[in-house]
């Protein structure tokens, strides 16, 4: 008897206050119904005392699963749509930058156009490749040379204005002499006034614009440009704004200072006239490229055997 009573005692006790539970569900929606509510008898207070802990007991396991699930589980798909994401988002930013870099040479190509059409002369798109790190000249190197048809004594310029001209050529390859070189030196008039004046390189980032002061009329902002004197560089290229003028003190020449119209410091693209004026055909007319005609001269009659007198 007691064995019988240890295995059906459980299940007894745990169908009695599950009928108990029901019986009071039952009467509190009952008094709800007809009194709005009531205090609990002793016996269902007890009831509700007993039967909490053994829910919570009861509860734990699967509150531990639900948390486990919701923690864990349920974090490996957001971790792998957070690498799906990632990688859209990388994949994206390379086709924006595509996108832009498109652009940029669709403005490019717009600029060769509308310069070819304004000069009336063949122009050779060419990349800045490398830079002169020497402290004393201040030179690039583009990737355009003799086999382009690029020579000594080229113009090079760019949409905002004038950039240098090649001094050197190799059959790849060019080397380009910017404004600011202390070297440099060319034939400009204040588009204003049209007072002519020559522009010299500092070897810094601004140029120096040399004029006669008897009736002159330059002011700070006035554009200067390229005269044409010279043959070197046609008529009309932008060369700078005319920044602080400095007093003369009595003297002849007034200098001012010009801020280049190109920003030398984010050159990539530069265009090459494939012109070359007759100054320069003097200076290189000797056939090899890069080397003045002087020095060529002085260099074929060292060479050349002392004739014999008789």
């Amino acid at each position: 008897m007691p064995e019988f009573l240890k295995r059906v005692g459980a299940p007894i006790l745990f169908g009695a206050l599950a009928l108990l539970a029901v019986i009071s569900m039952v009467g509190d929606r009952r008094a709800l119904r007809e009194d709005g509510g009531r205090d609990l008898p002793w016996w269902q207070g007890l009831v509700l005392e007993i039967a909490s802990p053994v829910q919570r007991v009861i509860g734990a396991p699967v509150d531990g699963v639900r948390g486990v699930w919701s923690n864990y589980v349920d974090l490996l798909d957001v971790r792998e749509e957070n690498d799906r994401l990632r990688s859209r988002i990388a994949q994206l930013q390379e086709e924006s930058l595509q996108y832009r870099e498109a652009l940029v040479a669709s403005r490019h190509l717009q600029h060769i156009a509308e310069m070819r059409d304004e000069f009336e002369m063949p122009m050779l798109p060419s990349e800045v490749v490398g830079l002169d790190v020497s402290p004393w000249f201040r030179s690039v190197l583009v990737d355009r040379g003799a086999s382009h048809g690029v020579l000594a004594g080229n113009p090079v310029i760019t949409a905002s204005g004038v950039v240098g001209l090649v001094t050197a050529t190799s059959d790849h390859a060019s080397k380009t002499m910017l404004l600011l070189d202390r070297q440099s030196a060319i034939d400009g008039i204040v588009q204003r006034s049209r007072v002519r004046g020559i522009v010299r390189g500092t070897g810094r980032g601004q140029l120096q614009f040399e004029f006669v002061v008897r009736d002159s009329d330059v002011e700070e902002g006035d554009v200067v440009i390229t005269s044409g004197l010279g043959a070197v560089y046609p008529k009309g290229l932008r060369i700078g704004t005319v920044g602080a003028l400095f007093d003369p003190g009595g003297q002849l020449m007034q200098t001012a200072t010009l801020e280049p119209a190109v920003d030398f410091g984010r050159l990539e693209q530069v265009f090459v006239m494939l012109r070359r004026g007759p100054t320069m055909e003097l200076l290189y007319g000797s056939g090899k490229e890069g080397v003045p005609f002087d020095e060529a001269r002085r260099g074929s009659v060292a060479a050349s055997p002392p004739e014999e007198t008789p």
